[in-house]
Formats: C-alpha cells, sequence, structure tokens
C-alpha cells in the first residue's frame, strides 16, 4: 500500500488550519481515491482571492487522484453564510441568485479537470434537494438532529448573539443545518467522505461530519484552510472594500497581475505556497537567490506571472506584461484596444470628456494631474508631460483626433508614475 503524504504536504504548504481525525483521513488518502466537496455561495456575482485557496485545493486534490465535488450554492446562496459576519446580510431575489450561480459555475470549472476518467470533477447544485423540501420534513428530517444548545455555543453564533442590537435572525441561525444537510446528501448520493472550506467554516463543517454520521451512519472528514492575511493583518475578503475578483469584468487581469506585483517580501514567498502550484523547493530557492542577490527580489514578478496565468490564462498574463511595461515607456504603440480597455476599466485613474478635442493645459487640470493651470504650464515647461508616451513640452499644444488611440483613447502622463486615460466620448 502506497503511503499518503497529501496532508503533511498540505500542512508544509500552510494550507491546513484543522482537520477532523487527521490519522484516519491520512489512512483513507492512501488506500483508495476519495470524493470531496467544497462549496461557494452565490453571495455576489463573482468569486474573489478568498475563494481561490480551498478552489485551488479541491485542484490539488484532484492531482493526487481523488474525485472533486465544486457545490454551488443554489439554495443557501439564497441566506447566506452569518459565521463571523458582524451584521445580518441582505436577501437577494431567486432571479438574482440564480443568475449568479451560472457565474460562479463558469469561474469555477476552468480549475478542474471534468473528463479525466475515474476522478472527474462533478458540478453539483444544493438547490437541486432543497427546492423541492417542505418545512416539515426539514424539521422533522435534519432538525431533529440539532442541539440549540450546541449551535449557541459556535463562536461564530456567539459573536452575534454578544451584539444585542444585531442578534442574529432564526434564518441565519438555520444555515448550519443546511451546510450540514449538503454533506450528508454528498455522502450518500456521490460517497462523499471530505470537506474543504475556509477556517471560518470549522463550525458548519463538524456539523455535517455529525449530521453525516447520524443520518448514514458513515465517518466523514472535515479540512480548514487558513483565512489569508497579509503580513499587516488585513485580508482579501469582500467585505472589507479591498476584493480581488477573479471576474475580469470587475477585476481586469492587469490589476490582478499588478496586485502580485505589491505584494510585500513578508508576504511573497507565502503566498507562493498558496496561489502557485511551484514545489516547495523551487520556492526555498527562489527565496534564497532573493536573500542573496542584494538586489529587488524576483520572487513577486514570479508569483504575479503564475497566478495570473492561472486565474485568467496565458493570452491574459501576455497582455498585463505588456501593459505594464509600456505603460511608462515612450513608444506605446503595443498597446492593443483590449489593453486600453482594461486600463479604463481599473488600471489607471481615468476621466470622459464629451467633446474631441481640449488644451493640453486643460486637459492636465480637468485629469487632476495638475492642480490649477498655472502649474499644468509648470509642468509642461519641465518636460514632466507626455501624450501616449510622447513628451510634450509645448504651452500652446492643442490635443485632438491625432492623439486618438483607437479613436477614443489618450493616454496622459507627469512624471513616471502619474497617469490618466482620457476616454473621447
Amino acid at each position: 500500500m502506497k503511503e499518503s503524504n497529501l496532508i503533511s504536504q498540505l500542512q508544509e504548504r500552510g494550507l491546513i488550519a484543522q482537520v477532523t481525525d487527521a490519522a484516519a483521513l491520512d489512512a483513507i488518502l492512501a488506500q483508495k481515491s476519495v470524493t470531496l466537496y467544497c462549496g461557494f455561495d452565490p453571495t455576489a456575482d463573482s468569486l474573489h482571492l478568498g475563494h481561490l485557496v480551498p478552489l485551488l485545493a479541491l485542484k490539488r486534490f484532484q492531482m493526487a487522484g481523488h474525485r472533486p465535488l465544486a457545490l454551488v450554492g443554489g439554495a443557501t446562496g439564497m441566506i447566506g453564510d452569518p459565521s463571523f459576519k458582524a451584521t445580518e446580510r441582505s436577501l437577494n431575489t431567486p432571479d438574482v441568485v440564480a443568475g449568479w450561480v451560472d457565474k460562479i459555475r463558469k469561474q469555477v470549472s476552468p480549475f478542474l479537470d471534468f473528463d479525466c476518467g475515474a476522478n472527474s470533477a462533478v458540478m453539483v447544485n444544493n438547490n437541486d434537494w432543497f427546492a423541492g423540501m417542505d418545512v416539515l420534513s426539514f424539521l422533522r428530517d435534519i432538525g431533529k438532529h440539532f442541539s440549540v444548545n450546541a449551535m449557541i455555543n459556535k463562536e461564530s453564533v456567539k459573536q452575534r448573539l454578544n451584539r444585542d442590537e444585531v442578534g442574529i435572525s432564526f434564518t441565519e441561525f438555520a444555515y448550519s443545518l443546511l451546510q450540514s444537510y449538503d454533506f450528508a446528501v454528498l455522502n450518500k448520493s456521490h460517497d462523499c467522505q471530505l470537506q474543504l472550506g475556509g477556517s471560518d467554516q470549522w463550525g458548519n463543517i463538524t456539523s455535517g461530519v455529525d449530521l453525516t454520521r447520524r443520518m448514514n451512519q458513515q465517518q466523514v472528514f472535515g479540512i480548514t484552510m487558513p483565512l489569508i492575511t497579509k503580513s499587516d493583518g488585513t485580508k482579501f475578503g469582500k467585505s472589507e472594500g479591498n476584493a480581488i475578483w477573479l471576474d475580469p469584468s470587475k477585476c481586469s487581469p492587469y490589476k490582478f497581475y499588478q496586485f502580485w506585483l505589491s505584494t510585500s517580501d513578508d508576504d511573497v514567498y507565502r503566498f507562493m505556497k498558496y496561489f502557485t502550484f511551484m514545489t516547495l523547493a523551487e520556492i526555498d530557492a527562489i527565496e534564497a537567490a532573493d536573500r542573496a542577490s542584494g538586489t529587488a527580489p524576483t520572487a513577486q514578478r514570479i508569483l504575479a506571472d503564475h497566478a495570473t496565468e492561472l486565474v485568467h490564462g496565458k493570452e491574459a498574463l501576455e497582455a498585463a506584461k505588456r501593459i505594464s511595461q509600456n505603460l511608462f515607456a515612450e513608444d506605446q504603440s503595443a498597446l492593443t484596444e483590449s489593453d486600453f480597455q482594461q486600463l479604463a476599466l481599473d488600471g489607471v485613474h481615468h476621466i470622459e470628456l464629451g467633446y474631441t478635442e481640449t488644451s493640453l493645459v486643460d486637459a492636465l487640470v480637468q485629469s487632476e494631474l495638475a492642480s490649477s493651470k498655472s502649474q499644468a504650464r509648470g509642468f509642461i515647461e519641465s518636460d514632466a508631460v507626455s501624450i501616449n508616451g510622447q513628451k510634450i513640452n509645448d504651452l500652446t499644444y492643442h490635443m485632438g483626433t491625432v492623439d486618438h488611440r483607437f479613436n477614443r483613447y489618450t493616454l496622459l502622463r507627469r512624471g513616471k508614475k502619474n497617469h490618466c486615460l482620457i476616454i473621447w466620448k
């Protein structure tokens, strides 16, 4: 029998926060291909960077010969997980949630192999088993297995109960029952024995382990992964207003690439372990070389290359690199129309003008690259202003259609790093 070391490999990469009965799980993983699942609730129209850790964990298990189930929560997304949320979630309409289910299903799909034989991935939706369930069946068949005392003592619920002005509704309080039943259903229908989730899911996962034991008389397991935080303590969650979305229409590949380039030296090697499939030996070698070089580390660029290609593909990576290289160059002719669309989405500050020409002085003020016309003239005279990469030092210069790239874009720059994209309407 081949000894499994998948759990220890994940632990070495810092990808395991908690696990139920690690020794028994490791023994089963060594014996056979195990079916596992992770759930993704459609509480927004896109997944974000925080979802990437469990999603890549599913892929790691599949690469090791196990079978992943990706569950999109068409039912649970109607409620939203209250775990460690400070306030009650806003409820979305069924039509909105159904639309988000489709988008998230498409986002999850590229990371897993759905046609590789016995361990092909399967997509499931918990609305399939909850939509037809009546309330009496829910209370009798599921609710009877749960102790309210135990539910109240879960840390995620306690925090809400201690906020008298907020509290927790019965709707959100019952969320754990729904997720727990998912595990029992998938265990029965797909012989699923393992659930993955973020560390905030520990209470829900252990409830599912217990419910599956009670309903199916089966031993199942749970693994949680750490919620990713930066060295300064901040995290990537969408609730914090700094989300890095996986949908390229919400976060362009260029912005995604730049996010990784700006990773601090304190975080970059750890993030390589989380967000790439490089071996630990390769990552350690990069870190050693960076520390010995005495120059700027190469790790951020390597991480940006790997993570951007993984999420957005090789073509998008090349576009992100092309934009990065050309944005500060004198010759910006290599920028494509698609590149400008990315910059207009979130790549640089931009303004829209409802006419086709203006003076360079006025453009600098309107773009907020200068606070006044006199300051704008000073920047132009000091050779600090460029249009589409070309330096302009003519105080009387008038921007017109000759400066329009693809009939609608002009890239204005002051100094080395201050940009504004003018979009001519």
